[in-house]
């Protein structure tokens, strides 16, 4: 790509995967990608809110706010049939905020060791949004079922407990590009991929014109 004026995009996280992921979905678009760790100290945000929307949206709109640069967030969590949806946007704190991987997963095994109806759903909604307050938002879902015993070494949080009928197997035994393929994640990414030159035009509506770096910084 050329050396052109760019406009930075913040990703609202630090998990430096997460990060390389989107930087390599939107490489052909002038845009710089920045994470969390690019700057000085930032409140974290608190994920209260009751739907995945409301917890993207936050995450994003509040980063985009603080820095005065447009934010992406995504909020994802597991949704199991038996349980009525949980756990839901509490995935990650299912175990407690400082419990593992592992002892999430071991949870929820727990918790449905005598439920035969194991079919269950991963969702993901992403938000984008500028310091003034607009955002536009994605989402994506995958549905699949839970094991009764974790398989793979793959992946990150119930990974390993969630099979996909179409590949047979959890989402711990898929490669990363295997994953990307199917996960609500990778769904839910592509489809802001796809429409990006409207959000390109977009961003130049709702952000100011020196908002720009070099593409090559």
């Amino acid at each position: 790509m050329e050396t052109n004026n760019c406009i930075p995009i913040v990703i609202a996280t630090r998990n430096r995967g997460k990060t390389a992921e989107i930087r390599d979905l939107l490489k052909d678009f002038p845009i710089q990608i920045k994470n969390l760790d690019d700057f000085g100290p930032i409140p974290e945000v608190e994920e209260d809110g009751e739907t995945f929307d409301e917890n993207a949206y936050k995450k994003a709109s509040v980063t985009a706010r603080i820095l005065g640069l447009p934010a992406i967030a995504d909020d994802s969590g597991l949704m199991v049939e038996a349980l009525k949806g949980a756990p839901g946007v509490h995935s990650a704190r299912f175990a407690g905020p400082e419990a593992t991987d592992r002892e999430r997963c071991q949870k929820l095994l727990e918790a449905m060791q005598d439920e035969e109806n194991r079919n269950a759903a991963f969702a993901c909604v992403i938000s984008f949004a500028v310091p003034t307050g607009p955002a536009l938002t994605y989402e994506a879902r995958c549905e699949g079922v839970l094991t009764r015993e974790p398989q793979g070494e793959n992946g990150f949080g119930y990974d390993p407990i969630f099979f996909f009928p179409p590949l047979q197997k959890t989402f711990a035994q898929l490669t990363r590009e295997e994953k990307s393929r199917v996960s609500h994640r990778g769904k839910a990414l592509r489809e802001l991929e796809e429409e990006f030159d409207k959000v390109m035009k977009w961003l130049e509506i709702h952000m100011p014109v020196d908002q720009k770096f070099n593409c090559m910084e």
